[in-house]
Protein backbone atom coordinates (compact mmCIF):
# COMPACT_ATOMS: atom_id res chain seq x y z
CA UNK A 1 0.00 0.00 0.00
CA UNK A 2 1.42 3.38 -1.00
CA UNK A 3 2.32 5.69 1.83
CA UNK A 4 0.53 9.07 1.96
CA UNK A 5 2.64 11.93 0.72
CA UNK A 6 3.48 15.08 2.67
CA UNK A 7 1.21 17.07 0.38
CA UNK A 8 -1.63 14.67 1.14
CA UNK A 9 -1.04 15.26 4.85
CA UNK A 10 -1.14 18.99 4.29
CA UNK A 11 -4.35 18.57 2.33
CA UNK A 12 -5.98 17.04 5.38
CA UNK A 13 -5.75 13.28 4.84
CA UNK A 14 -4.64 12.70 8.43
CA UNK A 15 -6.90 15.28 10.11
CA UNK A 16 -10.67 15.35 9.93
CA UNK A 17 -11.71 18.90 10.74
CA UNK A 18 -15.07 19.05 12.50
CA UNK A 19 -14.70 22.84 12.55
CA UNK A 20 -15.43 22.84 8.82
CA UNK A 21 -18.57 20.66 8.89
CA UNK A 22 -21.60 22.61 7.62
CA UNK A 23 -19.44 25.70 7.29
CA UNK A 24 -21.68 28.36 5.78
CA UNK A 25 -18.98 30.12 3.78
CA UNK A 26 -16.32 32.66 4.56
CA UNK A 27 -16.50 33.40 8.28
CA UNK A 28 -15.11 36.94 8.28
CA UNK A 29 -15.67 39.99 6.07
CA UNK A 30 -12.98 40.25 3.40
CA UNK A 31 -11.84 43.71 4.39
CA UNK A 32 -11.67 43.34 8.17
CA UNK A 33 -8.90 45.12 10.05
CA UNK A 34 -7.04 44.52 13.31
CA UNK A 35 -6.63 47.31 15.84
CA UNK A 36 -3.87 47.04 18.46
CA UNK A 37 -4.56 48.56 21.88
CA UNK A 38 -1.37 47.41 23.64
CA UNK A 39 0.02 50.94 24.06
CA UNK A 40 -3.26 52.41 25.29
CA UNK A 41 -5.73 50.03 26.92
CA UNK A 42 -2.93 47.59 27.64
CA UNK A 43 -1.17 50.18 29.77
CA UNK A 44 -4.30 50.72 31.86
CA UNK A 45 -3.64 47.42 33.61
CA UNK A 46 -2.80 48.30 37.23
CA UNK A 47 0.23 45.99 37.33
CA UNK A 48 2.15 47.10 34.24
CA UNK A 49 4.90 49.63 33.67
CA UNK A 50 4.71 52.44 31.12
CA UNK A 51 7.42 51.37 28.64
CA UNK A 52 10.19 53.68 27.54
CA UNK A 53 9.89 55.14 24.07
CA UNK A 54 12.42 52.73 22.55
CA UNK A 55 10.30 49.76 23.64
CA UNK A 56 7.21 51.42 22.21
CA UNK A 57 8.95 51.94 18.90
CA UNK A 58 10.09 48.32 18.85
CA UNK A 59 6.51 47.20 19.40
CA UNK A 60 5.22 49.42 16.59
CA UNK A 61 7.76 47.85 14.22
CA UNK A 62 6.65 44.36 15.27
CA UNK A 63 3.00 45.30 14.72
CA UNK A 64 3.98 46.49 11.26
CA UNK A 65 5.82 43.23 10.55
CA UNK A 66 2.76 41.22 11.64
CA UNK A 67 0.47 43.17 9.33
CA UNK A 68 -1.61 44.73 12.09
CA UNK A 69 -3.59 47.51 10.42
CA UNK A 70 -3.83 50.20 13.08
CA UNK A 71 -2.61 50.94 16.60
CA UNK A 72 -3.91 53.15 19.37
CA UNK A 73 -0.71 54.63 20.78
CA UNK A 74 -1.99 56.53 23.79
CA UNK A 75 -3.93 59.40 25.30
CA UNK A 76 -1.84 62.44 24.32
CA UNK A 77 -4.05 64.77 26.33
CA UNK A 78 -3.23 62.99 29.60
CA UNK A 79 0.34 64.25 30.12
CA UNK A 80 3.33 65.83 28.40
CA UNK A 81 5.18 62.51 28.38
CA UNK A 82 2.22 60.82 26.69
CA UNK A 83 2.12 63.61 24.09
CA UNK A 84 5.87 63.38 23.43
CA UNK A 85 5.77 59.59 23.10
CA UNK A 86 2.89 59.70 20.63
CA UNK A 87 4.70 62.35 18.58
CA UNK A 88 7.86 60.23 18.46
CA UNK A 89 5.86 57.17 17.37
CA UNK A 90 4.12 59.15 14.62
CA UNK A 91 7.46 60.47 13.39
CA UNK A 92 8.88 56.93 13.30
CA UNK A 93 5.91 55.66 11.31
CA UNK A 94 6.34 58.50 8.83
CA UNK A 95 10.15 58.18 8.64
CA UNK A 96 10.01 54.42 8.01
CA UNK A 97 7.06 54.73 5.63
CA UNK A 98 5.12 52.13 7.58
CA UNK A 99 1.71 50.93 6.46
CA UNK A 100 0.31 50.77 9.99
CA UNK A 101 -2.12 53.60 10.77
CA UNK A 102 -2.06 55.53 14.02
CA UNK A 103 -4.95 56.31 16.35
CA UNK A 104 -5.20 58.09 19.69
CA UNK A 105 -7.84 57.96 22.39
CA UNK A 106 -9.44 60.77 24.30
CA UNK A 107 -12.55 61.74 26.19
CA UNK A 108 -15.27 63.61 24.35
CA UNK A 109 -13.92 66.92 25.56
CA UNK A 110 -12.25 69.50 23.36
CA UNK A 111 -9.13 69.51 25.56
CA UNK A 112 -8.48 65.86 24.69
CA UNK A 113 -9.06 66.30 20.95
CA UNK A 114 -6.89 69.36 20.27
CA UNK A 115 -3.61 67.57 21.19
CA UNK A 116 -4.39 64.96 18.52
CA UNK A 117 -4.93 67.70 15.95
CA UNK A 118 -1.57 69.24 16.89
CA UNK A 119 0.17 65.86 16.74
CA UNK A 120 -1.18 65.13 13.27
CA UNK A 121 -0.03 68.52 12.02
CA UNK A 122 3.44 68.26 13.56
CA UNK A 123 4.05 64.68 12.45
CA UNK A 124 2.51 65.17 9.03
CA UNK A 125 0.41 61.99 9.14
CA UNK A 126 -3.31 61.39 9.72
CA UNK A 127 -4.37 60.31 13.20
CA UNK A 128 -7.70 58.62 13.80
CA UNK A 129 -9.51 59.98 16.84
CA UNK A 130 -11.13 57.46 19.19
CA UNK A 131 -13.41 59.67 21.29
CA UNK A 132 -15.07 57.87 24.18
CA UNK A 133 -17.87 58.56 26.67
CA UNK A 134 -19.95 56.34 28.94
CA UNK A 135 -23.42 55.41 27.71
CA UNK A 136 -24.88 52.78 30.07
CA UNK A 137 -27.63 53.62 32.59
CA UNK A 138 -25.37 52.70 35.50
CA UNK A 139 -22.75 55.16 34.28
CA UNK A 140 -25.36 57.84 33.64
CA UNK A 141 -26.63 57.45 37.19
CA UNK A 142 -23.17 57.63 38.74
CA UNK A 143 -22.14 60.66 36.70
CA UNK A 144 -25.55 62.37 36.83
CA UNK A 145 -25.60 62.63 33.05
CA UNK A 146 -28.63 62.58 30.80
CA UNK A 147 -28.69 61.53 27.15
CA UNK A 148 -28.86 65.12 25.96
CA UNK A 149 -25.65 66.02 27.80
CA UNK A 150 -23.83 62.93 26.50
CA UNK A 151 -24.89 63.73 22.93
CA UNK A 152 -23.85 67.39 23.31
CA UNK A 153 -20.38 66.55 24.61
CA UNK A 154 -19.95 63.89 21.96
CA UNK A 155 -20.87 66.07 19.00
CA UNK A 156 -18.78 69.01 20.21
CA UNK A 157 -15.68 66.80 20.39
CA UNK A 158 -16.40 65.16 17.05
CA UNK A 159 -16.83 68.56 15.42
CA UNK A 160 -13.35 69.68 16.53
CA UNK A 161 -11.70 66.61 15.00
CA UNK A 162 -13.72 66.62 11.78
CA UNK A 163 -13.09 70.33 11.25
CA UNK A 164 -9.35 69.60 11.49
CA UNK A 165 -9.65 66.88 8.86
CA UNK A 166 -9.25 63.90 11.20
CA UNK A 167 -11.42 60.81 10.98
CA UNK A 168 -13.37 59.92 14.11
CA UNK A 169 -14.41 56.64 15.69
CA UNK A 170 -17.11 57.31 18.27
CA UNK A 171 -16.70 55.03 21.29
CA UNK A 172 -19.64 54.39 23.60
CA UNK A 173 -18.17 52.95 26.79
CA UNK A 174 -20.13 50.05 28.27
CA UNK A 175 -22.09 49.65 25.04
CA UNK A 176 -22.96 46.07 25.96
CA UNK A 177 -25.03 47.30 28.93
CA UNK A 178 -26.55 50.35 27.25
CA UNK A 179 -30.20 50.80 26.24
CA UNK A 180 -31.18 50.64 22.56
CA UNK A 181 -32.95 54.02 22.59
CA UNK A 182 -29.89 55.73 24.07
CA UNK A 183 -27.52 54.09 21.60
CA UNK A 184 -29.78 55.03 18.69
CA UNK A 185 -29.71 58.69 19.75
CA UNK A 186 -25.94 58.75 20.28
CA UNK A 187 -25.04 56.80 17.15
CA UNK A 188 -27.19 58.98 14.92
CA UNK A 189 -25.82 62.17 16.46
CA UNK A 190 -22.23 60.97 15.99
CA UNK A 191 -22.84 59.99 12.37
CA UNK A 192 -24.64 63.27 11.64
CA UNK A 193 -21.56 65.15 12.86
CA UNK A 194 -19.12 63.16 10.74
CA UNK A 195 -18.02 60.08 12.72
CA UNK A 196 -17.02 57.38 10.25
CA UNK A 197 -16.82 54.51 12.71
CA UNK A 198 -18.69 53.34 15.80
CA UNK A 199 -16.86 51.34 18.46
CA UNK A 200 -18.96 48.89 20.45
CA UNK A 201 -17.21 48.48 23.79
CA UNK A 202 -17.63 45.55 26.12
CA UNK A 203 -15.93 47.68 28.75
CA UNK A 204 -16.50 45.37 31.71
CA UNK A 205 -16.47 42.04 29.88
CA UNK A 206 -20.23 41.57 30.20
CA UNK A 207 -21.07 40.16 26.76
CA UNK A 208 -21.63 36.58 25.67
CA UNK A 209 -21.64 35.63 21.96
CA UNK A 210 -25.43 36.09 21.90
CA UNK A 211 -24.97 39.62 23.20
CA UNK A 212 -22.33 40.31 20.56
CA UNK A 213 -24.67 39.18 17.78
CA UNK A 214 -27.65 41.15 19.10
CA UNK A 215 -25.68 44.37 19.57
CA UNK A 216 -23.93 44.25 16.19
CA UNK A 217 -27.16 43.49 14.34
CA UNK A 218 -28.85 46.39 16.14
CA UNK A 219 -25.98 48.73 15.25
CA UNK A 220 -26.06 47.67 11.60
CA UNK A 221 -29.75 48.50 11.48
CA UNK A 222 -29.17 51.95 12.99
CA UNK A 223 -26.39 52.63 10.46
CA UNK A 224 -28.56 51.41 7.58
CA UNK A 225 -31.22 53.92 8.61
CA UNK A 226 -28.77 56.80 8.22
CA UNK A 227 -27.77 55.88 4.68
CA UNK A 228 -24.12 56.51 5.55
CA UNK A 229 -21.23 54.05 5.18
CA UNK A 230 -19.96 53.64 8.75
CA UNK A 231 -17.57 50.98 10.06
CA UNK A 232 -18.11 48.95 13.23
CA UNK A 233 -15.37 48.23 15.78
CA UNK A 234 -15.58 45.58 18.49
CA UNK A 235 -13.58 46.21 21.69
CA UNK A 236 -13.91 43.41 24.25
CA UNK A 237 -12.66 42.72 27.76
CA UNK A 238 -12.07 39.34 29.35
CA UNK A 239 -13.89 39.43 32.70
CA UNK A 240 -15.93 36.33 31.79
CA UNK A 241 -13.06 34.75 29.88
CA UNK A 242 -14.88 35.31 26.59
CA UNK A 243 -12.87 38.16 25.03
CA UNK A 244 -11.15 36.08 22.33
CA UNK A 245 -14.29 34.16 21.44
CA UNK A 246 -16.37 37.33 21.32
CA UNK A 247 -13.83 39.07 19.07
CA UNK A 248 -13.97 36.25 16.51
CA UNK A 249 -17.76 36.11 16.63
CA UNK A 250 -17.90 39.89 16.21
CA UNK A 251 -16.27 39.57 12.80
CA UNK A 252 -18.73 36.90 11.72
CA UNK A 253 -21.69 38.92 13.00
CA UNK A 254 -20.75 42.03 11.04
CA UNK A 255 -18.01 44.06 12.73
CA UNK A 256 -15.19 44.94 10.36
CA UNK A 257 -12.54 45.84 12.93
CA UNK A 258 -11.63 44.06 16.16
CA UNK A 259 -9.35 45.20 18.95
CA UNK A 260 -6.72 43.29 20.89
CA UNK A 261 -3.59 43.70 22.98
CA UNK A 262 -0.37 41.75 23.28
CA UNK A 263 -0.90 38.90 25.76
CA UNK A 264 -4.39 40.27 26.45
CA UNK A 265 -3.06 42.85 28.93
CA UNK A 266 -5.44 45.64 29.85
CA UNK A 267 -7.82 46.99 32.46
CA UNK A 268 -8.53 44.44 35.25
CA UNK A 269 -8.17 40.95 33.67
CA UNK A 270 -7.47 42.40 30.25
CA UNK A 271 -8.64 42.34 26.65
CA UNK A 272 -8.76 39.93 23.74
CA UNK A 273 -5.21 38.75 23.05
CA UNK A 274 -3.98 39.99 19.68
CA UNK A 275 -1.58 37.07 19.15
CA UNK A 276 -4.43 34.57 19.72
CA UNK A 277 -6.70 36.52 17.37
CA UNK A 278 -4.03 36.25 14.68
CA UNK A 279 -3.38 32.58 15.49
CA UNK A 280 -7.06 31.67 15.18
CA UNK A 281 -7.60 33.73 12.05
CA UNK A 282 -4.70 31.86 10.41
CA UNK A 283 -6.01 28.45 11.48
CA UNK A 284 -9.50 29.40 10.28
CA UNK A 285 -8.04 30.18 6.87
CA UNK A 286 -8.92 33.86 7.11
CA UNK A 287 -5.37 35.13 6.59
CA UNK A 288 -3.30 34.55 3.46
CA UNK A 289 -0.65 31.84 3.71
CA UNK A 290 2.08 34.31 2.78
CA UNK A 291 1.39 36.47 5.82
CA UNK A 292 4.34 35.74 8.10
CA UNK A 293 3.36 35.26 11.74
CA UNK A 294 6.69 33.93 12.99
CA UNK A 295 7.31 37.22 14.82
CA UNK A 296 4.34 36.70 17.12
CA UNK A 297 6.67 35.29 19.76
CA UNK A 298 8.94 38.37 19.56
CA UNK A 299 5.88 40.63 19.70
CA UNK A 300 4.69 38.98 22.92
CA UNK A 301 8.12 38.73 24.52
CA UNK A 302 8.90 42.37 23.71
CA UNK A 303 5.58 43.50 25.17
CA UNK A 304 6.05 41.39 28.30
CA UNK A 305 9.54 42.77 28.91
CA UNK A 306 8.47 46.34 28.20
CA UNK A 307 5.61 46.36 30.70
CA UNK A 308 7.06 43.97 33.31
CA UNK A 309 4.60 41.17 32.59
CA UNK A 310 5.12 37.49 33.45
CA UNK A 311 3.72 35.13 30.84
CA UNK A 312 2.00 32.08 32.43
CA UNK A 313 3.84 28.86 31.62
CA UNK A 314 0.69 27.29 30.13
CA UNK A 315 -0.26 30.33 28.02
CA UNK A 316 -1.18 29.34 24.44
CA UNK A 317 1.49 29.87 21.78
CA UNK A 318 3.86 31.88 23.98
CA UNK A 319 4.01 30.03 27.31
CA UNK A 320 7.00 27.83 28.12
CA UNK A 321 4.89 24.65 28.00
CA UNK A 322 2.88 25.50 24.87
CA UNK A 323 4.75 22.95 22.73
CA UNK A 324 6.52 20.90 25.38
CA UNK A 325 5.73 17.31 26.37
CA UNK A 326 7.32 14.76 28.67
CA UNK A 327 4.55 12.16 28.38
CA UNK A 328 5.89 8.96 26.84
CA UNK A 329 2.94 8.16 24.57
CA UNK A 330 2.78 11.71 23.19
CA UNK A 331 6.51 11.98 22.68
CA UNK A 332 6.62 8.59 20.96
CA UNK A 333 4.01 9.66 18.41
CA UNK A 334 5.86 12.91 17.67
CA UNK A 335 9.16 11.08 17.28
CA UNK A 336 7.66 8.48 14.92
CA UNK A 337 6.31 11.31 12.77
CA UNK A 338 9.74 12.95 12.75
CA UNK A 339 11.35 9.66 11.76
CA UNK A 340 9.11 9.60 8.70
CA UNK A 341 10.74 12.87 7.68
CA UNK A 342 7.39 14.65 7.77
CA UNK A 343 7.67 17.85 9.76
CA UNK A 344 4.07 18.78 8.91
CA UNK A 345 2.83 15.59 10.57
CA UNK A 346 5.17 15.88 13.56
CA UNK A 347 4.02 19.44 14.21
CA UNK A 348 0.35 18.42 14.36
CA UNK A 349 0.09 14.88 15.69
CA UNK A 350 -0.18 16.07 19.30
CA UNK A 351 -0.73 19.79 18.74
CA UNK A 352 -3.79 21.67 17.50
CA UNK A 353 -1.49 24.63 16.83
CA UNK A 354 1.46 23.96 14.48
CA UNK A 355 4.47 25.38 16.32
CA UNK A 356 6.52 26.03 13.20
CA UNK A 357 3.81 28.22 11.69
CA UNK A 358 4.38 30.71 14.49
CA UNK A 359 8.13 30.53 14.96
CA UNK A 360 8.34 27.81 17.61
CA UNK A 361 9.07 24.08 17.64
CA UNK A 362 7.94 20.94 19.41
CA UNK A 363 10.03 20.10 22.47
CA UNK A 364 10.37 16.66 24.08
CA UNK A 365 11.48 16.48 27.70
CA UNK A 366 12.25 13.71 30.17
CA UNK A 367 10.21 13.25 33.33
CA UNK A 368 8.37 10.85 35.60
CA UNK A 369 5.83 9.97 32.85
CA UNK A 370 8.43 9.52 30.09
CA UNK A 371 9.50 6.45 28.19
CA UNK A 372 12.66 5.32 26.42
CA UNK A 373 11.66 7.21 23.27
CA UNK A 374 11.89 10.52 25.16
CA UNK A 375 15.40 9.74 26.34
CA UNK A 376 16.66 8.48 22.99
CA UNK A 377 15.34 11.56 21.21
CA UNK A 378 16.70 13.97 23.83
CA UNK A 379 20.19 12.43 23.64
CA UNK A 380 20.31 12.29 19.84
CA UNK A 381 19.23 15.94 19.59
CA UNK A 382 22.32 16.85 21.60
CA UNK A 383 24.72 14.59 19.73
CA UNK A 384 24.94 11.98 22.49
CA UNK A 385 24.75 8.41 21.25
CA UNK A 386 22.29 6.49 23.45
CA UNK A 387 22.79 2.93 24.65
CA UNK A 388 20.51 0.68 26.67
CA UNK A 389 22.36 1.19 29.96
CA UNK A 390 22.45 4.98 29.66
CA UNK A 391 18.75 5.21 28.70
CA UNK A 392 17.80 3.00 31.66
CA UNK A 393 19.86 5.10 34.06
CA UNK A 394 18.25 8.33 32.90
CA UNK A 395 14.75 6.83 33.11
CA UNK A 396 15.48 5.56 36.62
CA UNK A 397 16.51 9.06 37.65
CA UNK A 398 13.44 10.60 36.02
CA UNK A 399 10.99 8.17 37.65
CA UNK A 400 12.49 8.95 41.05
CA UNK A 401 11.70 12.66 40.77
CA UNK A 402 8.51 14.71 40.91
CA UNK A 403 9.49 17.10 38.13
CA UNK A 404 10.77 17.28 34.56
CA UNK A 405 14.53 16.80 34.50
CA UNK A 406 16.56 19.85 33.64
CA UNK A 407 19.28 19.61 31.02
CA UNK A 408 21.83 19.76 33.82
CA UNK A 409 20.24 16.84 35.64
CA UNK A 410 20.21 14.65 32.51
CA UNK A 411 23.79 15.56 31.65
CA UNK A 412 24.83 14.69 35.20
CA UNK A 413 23.52 11.14 34.69
CA UNK A 414 25.31 10.97 31.34
CA UNK A 415 28.55 12.09 32.99
CA UNK A 416 28.17 9.52 35.74
CA UNK A 417 27.49 6.67 33.30
CA UNK A 418 30.17 7.64 30.81
CA UNK A 419 32.81 8.82 33.26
Amino acid sequence: MAQPTKSAARAGEFIFDWNEVNRKGRVMPREFTLFDETLRDGLQNPSVLDPGIESKLELIHLMEDLGIDEADVGLPGSSQRAFDDVLRICQEVDRCKMKIRIACAGRTVVGDITPMVELSQRAGIPIEVYAFIGSSPIRQYAEEWDVGLIAKRSTEAIDVAVKAGLSVCYVTEDTTRSRPDVLTTLFRAAIDHGATRLCLSDTVGHATPDGVENLIQFTRNVIAGTGVNVGIDWHGHNDRGLALENALWALEFGADRIHGTALGIGERVGNAAMELILLNLRLLGQLPEERDLTKLLSYCETAAKAVGWQVPINYPLVGRDAFRTATGVHASAIIKAMQKGDHYLADRIYSGVPAGMFGRQQEICIGFMSGASNVNFWLKQRGIEPDEQLVAAILTSAKATTHILTDEEVLAVVAKQRG
